[in-house]
């Protein structure tokens, strides 16, 4: 459940924008981000999302609009702001040739915290790494380095934090510890603003948003975002799926008919009369038997048809069990 705004948001922005040269990378983004919650950022890669995280974070200097982060200002207040966030960028940098003990300590020092030791054992607990703190930082896993760079990310004890990805690139198991971790910050009162392509962990959200070319094309929960996919959905089953998904291709527009491996769904936009002429229509081109049983939209569903409308198929997105997988960098 959403929390209560009972009190100023964690962030807002009001017509947001950021160029680089002639390249608008955000555009007009107006958001707001209550103290407590967990948002979740979807889209393409090159989408803009890692520039609005940046553009929170005070390290960009946005060329239009206005934001505020814990109620300071995002430009005149830039300083202030990066003393109580955490951020965990995609290229967060750890120190190979430190242990885990020693990369604690030194972003501590970064950030100004005195005594450490206390804070920086709680964290070792938090994330499981006490058995392993007197390892080097190169030595230890994928998702062990994830959560050792959280660690180093939550030491100053910030009241929002910032994540870039935060489980990509490591195992299915590891994705799930970490995901722990971040429920278990969330009872504690700090918000989190995460960016992820992963739409299985969007949906663990409270809110989430799509972003596309700069743009916030969708923003609610999961479940008001997938109530407003108008139509029916349906999956279809057949004995040859590729050949049913060509020959409805001839007819239908790619928002529509969406194929994700071994799987192939349509939306029916006019309900059951466009399914039956679908029904029909595979039939007189040869595909056999198909059957089309009707389902309740995922996230997944919404943001390809969001994205297809939008003219984005081609733009780098691939669709699996698992969610968008993306190429390229914002």
């Amino acid at each position: 459940m959403t929390p209560a705004p009972s009190e100023p948001p964690a962030l807002s922005t009001a017509g947001l924008c950021r160029a680089f040269g002639p390249v608008q990378a955000v555009t007009g983004v107006t958001l707001s981000v209550e103290k407590g919650e967990m948002f979740g950022l979807v889209g393409p890669d090159g989408g803009g999302k890692s520039t609005l995280i940046r553009l929170l974070c005070g390290i960009l200097t946005p060329t239009a609009g206005s934001g505020t982060v814990l109620g300071l200002d995002l430009v005149r207040d830039a300083e202030a702001i990066k003393a109580r966030i955490g951020y965990l960028s995609q290229a967060f940098t750890l120190y190979g040739d430190l242990t885990v003990d020693e990369n604690i300590e030194f972003f501590a020092d970064i950030h100004g915290v005195g005594d450490f030791r206390t804070r920086r054992d709680e964290l070792l607990e938090f994330t499981r790494l006490t058995p392993f703190r007197k390892r080097l930082a190169e030595a230890l896993s994928g998702g062990m380095k994830k959560k050792l760079a959280l660690a180093c990310t939550l030491i100053h004890t910030p009241e929002i934090i910032f994540l870039d990805e935060p489980s990509t690139g490591v195992d299915p198991v590891s994705r799930g510890e970490f995901w722990s971790i971040l429920s278990r910050i969330l009872s504690q009162g700090v918000t989190v603003f995460m960016t992820t392509p992963y739409l299985d962990e969007a949906e663990r959200c409270h809110r989430v948003a799509l972003m596309h070319r700069g743009t916030l094309v969708q923003t609610g929960t999961p479940a008001e975002i997938k109530a407003r996919l108008p139509g029916q959905l349906y999956r279809i089953d057949c004995r040859n799926l590729g050949e049913a998904y060509r020959a409805l291709k001839q007819r239908w527009t790619p928002s529509q008919l969406v194929r994700y491996g071994d799987r192939l769904h349509f939306r029916a936009i006019r309900g059951d009369d466009e399914r039956q002429e679908a029904q029909a229509w595979l039939a007189s081109q040869g595909a056999g038997e198909c059957r089309f049983e009707a389902i309740a939209p995922s996230l997944e569903d919404v943001f390809v048809a969001e994205m297809s409308a939008a003219g984005a198929k081609g733009d780098g997105m691939n669709f699996s069990s698992d969610g968008i997988t993306l190429s390229g960098k914002d």
